[in-house]
């Protein structure tokens, strides 16, 4: 048993019997080849309710400086923890060096495995649903995988049990896949990647029920941009425009 499994199977009992956590929808999760779940995030519980309830193994791309060996043994450990469940390094530098930093999330789906992530890069402020930052677009569009929306509900932490940070029934609902990939290819059309980023969060709107703020979560944690902006900000739901040209087929 490899040590994701040796981890998996007891919390996953965890998760379900002691949060008493649901999920509906699993089938729709292709069972092989690479796969991108894209999903809300309202809590710090998001991280591991999603990867203890579907059946496929789950990578998410952490913080890339949680595998430096240089940070003492406390890091180190967690470092080693993190690579042998299969966690991948993520740089969150901005710029260049940031589309640079999804190289290990690609390889991973290349390698057809199952990649969580958050679009909206951070927790959202106050419950509602934010702009989702590219990533997600350019994932889909470097390597063809099909995109699944993910909605938590229910997932605040309400205390601590026992010092276990506790969730009262959460419930994980997964949507149908969304197939990008007539335009794979296209990931450095920033217009393709906006819009393929906005029908992703739409999707995870539309699992939610969330309301939409046309900001980043991060402005508005930051200080940024105050509640009174964000709130003339709100949207009934993220893009909408048309879909932009593919590019033509080989046989075209």
């Amino acid at each position: 048993m490899s040590w994701y499994g040796f981890f998996k199977v007891p919390f996953r009992q965890f998760v379900k019997h002691g949060y008493k956590a649901t999920i509906t929808g699993a089938e729709n999760i292709p069972r092989t080849g690479g796969v991108i779940l894209a999903s809300n995030h309202v809590s710090s519980a998001d991280t591991f309710l999603t990867p203890a309830l579907i059946d496929r193994r789950v990578t998410l791309p952490v913080k890339a400086e949680a595998f430096r060996r240089d940070q003492g043994l406390v890091w180190g450990v967690i470092g080693w923890f993190l690579k042998a469940v299969g966690m991948v390094p993520l740089e969150r530098t901005g710029g260049r060096a940031a589309l640079d930093g999804l190289g290990p999330v690609i390889e991973a789906l290349k390698e057809g495995r199952v990649v969580g992530i958050y679009p909206e890069g951070t927790r959202s402020p106050d419950g509602r649903l934010y702009q989702g930052r590219t990533g997600v677009a350019r994932l889909a569009l470097s390597t063809g995988a099909p995109v699944v929306p993910v909605g938590i509900l229910d997932a605040k932490i309400t205390g601590k049990k026992l010092g276990i940070p506790w969730v009262e029934r959460p419930r994980i609902v997964v949507g149908k896949p969304l197939d990008f990939s007539a335009w794979k290819g296209m990931e450095e059309d920033r217009a393709v990647g906006r819009w393929v980023t906005d029908e992703v969060m739409a999707a995870i709107q539309q699992l939610t029920g969330q309301t939409y703020v046309q900001a980043y979560a991060s402005s508005v944690k930051s200080g940024a941009m105050d509640a009174a902006e964000a709130d003339r900000r709100v949207r009934e739901r993220p893009g909408g425009g048309p879909a932009p040209q593919a590019p033509p087929t080989a046989s075209a």
